[in-house]
């Protein structure tokens, strides 16, 4: 089916769904600077997109009834699994051996997590919410990206109510560690 020639939620999800896969690409075919400069670019994108789907597609989700909210549940639960990993490839040097199993791993992981949203998910939305209520929802999704946190964080709340009441304050400490980081280097 033809995707709209505007912009809703659900087109702009599968774009960074798309650009997190190139990204997987890229950090997988380098090494040394440019492999770094990827993955920073990965996390960064990684930690603002699941924030935003925590905080607004989620929340629509779970308002379809007791099936979406187990598929709502499984989702959450794989998103979680994947900031800790995420957590922990930070902690690791790109170009260690280390990195390189535990990222081979995670992207499997995270690339048949985004194949789950977009088969089961995104139809799910598309099926309850109109065109106008998924083009506010981009909005949302836009809108709480520019307050999310930019890093992951092993023990970061994976629902909308959590991320309203920590995910500024974490959001703020992570961008002055970025700034720092962009300033030394």
């Amino acid at each position: 089916m033809p995707r709209p020639a505007q912009k809703d939620a659900v087109d702009f999800l599968h774009d960074q769904h798309d650009e997190v896969r190139a990204l997987f690409l890229s950090v997988a075919t380098t090494v040394g600077r440019p492999r770094r400069r990827a993955f920073e670019s990965l996390v960064r994108l990684l930690a603002m997109h699941e924030t935003a789907e925590e905080m607004v597609l989620y929340p629509a989700v779970k308002a379809g009834g007791d099936a979406w909210k187990r598929a709502a549940k499984a989702r959450l639960a794989e998103e979680d699994r994947a900031k800790k990993t995420l957590a922990a490839l930070e902690k690791l040097d790109p170009d260690s051996p280390q990195f390189a199993d535990l990222f081979v791993a995670f992207r499997a992981d995270v690339e048949a997590h985004a194949e789950r949203e977009e088969a089961e998910i995104f139809p799910m939305l598309e099926s309850t919410q109109d065109e106008g209520r998924l083009e506010m929802m981009t909005k949302a999704l836009r809108a709480d990206e520019a307050v999310a946190p930019t890093h992951a964080h092993a023990s970061a709340p994976e629902s909308a109510l959590g991320n309203i009441v920590t995910g500024p304050a974490v959001a703020v400490v992570d961008r002055v560690r970025d700034a720092i980081k962009s300033a030394s280097n």
